[in-house]
């Protein structure tokens, strides 16, 4: 099990159970030390000042916000000490929400809560009924200083604590989508794309997917230490094609392997256009024979 970051309790009415914060995931981005050129010696950085280009030693530096262009106004450590949330072992339960009233915008970083041995009991009476009732614990936690919101949930028999982001802390969803003269999506098109929808649905399966980048660029370092010689293969950009709306719906669905038009092929996204205009063509012809 991880090292435990935290330690306390959580508690709902008179109940309290005794926990251990854990990390519930890993990065595993690959980083990179910035070296000089020829030498591979590593870069390091000082801390130096704007007005004398001089190194400041770690005592002469204070904490400033900027309230209006080189404007600062300097916060004293201990201002911001008594000022800090309270240090509490407790992580108190304000409410029970329904799980699918939390937009996942709002979480932020899993963790696991893991139970003392002699608390398993109550941890997994708190699994079961949360798990029944389809809940989820709203509440606070102070850990390193800063106080967050928090949900609580039952996953594969443990819980999962998610620290969460404050609704002012969400931007709003004005402005995300062009104010356009582009007209709604037609029946026929919402049609489709409901019918694409449902074609590619699946169960999430985790394994299924990897970081493909991640793995090729440690493939490429390990290449690299091994000694060969790797040569990169020039970038082309896809220029990408502006296709017609239908036709790009028709041949996704042809390519998931499912059509509206019975056992007729639909037309590759390229030829829809075309082989749409020569049907019209043929219907033509046999209207005015």
């Amino acid at each position: 099990m991880p090292p435990s970051i935290w330690s306390g309790t959580i508690g709902f009415g008179l109940v309290n159970v005794p926990v251990k914060v854990v990390s519930a995931t890993k990065n595993k981005d690959v980083r990179f030390n910035q070296l000089e050129e020829g030498t591979n010696s590593r870069i390091r950085y000082r801390k130096v000042s704007d007005s004398t280009g001089e190194e400041v030693s770690n005592e002469n530096i204070v904490k400033g916000y900027e309230v209006s262009p080189g404007q600062y106004v300097v916060v004293a450590d201990d201002e911001m000490k008594a000022l800090a949330p309270k240090s509490s072992r407790t992580i108190e339960i304000e409410d029970f929400v329904e799980l699918d009233q939390i937009d996942p915008v709002y979480f932020d970083n899993p963790y696991y809560l893991a139970p003392d041995a002699d608390a398993v009991k109550p941890y997994k009476l708190l699994v079961e009924a949360m798990t029944q009732l389809r809940k989820v614990a709203i509440g606070r936690l102070v850990m390193r200083s800063k106080e967050s919101l928090v949900a609580i949930r039952p996953v594969d028999g443990v819980l999962c604590l998610e620290t969460m982001r404050y609704a002012d802390e969400v931007l709003p969803t004005e402005g995300v989508v062009p104010d356009t003269d582009a007209g709604a999506p037609t029946a026929k098109e919402l049609e489709m794309a409901e019918q694409l929808i449902e074609a590619l649905a699946s169960d999430f399966e985790p394994d299924k997917y990897s970081d493909q980048y991640r793995d090729q660029l440690l493939d490429l370092i390990q290449r690299k230490a091994a000694g060969e010689e790797v040569v990169a293969e020039p970038t082309v950009e896809d220029k990408g094609k502006v296709l017609d709306l239908m036709a790009a719906l028709e041949a996704s669905l042809q390519r998931a392997g499912r059509s509206d038009e019975g056992d007729e092929e639909l037309p590759p996204a390229a030829d829809a256009p075309k082989k749409k205009a020569a049907k019209a063509t043929k219907k033509r012809t046999r209207k005015s024979a």
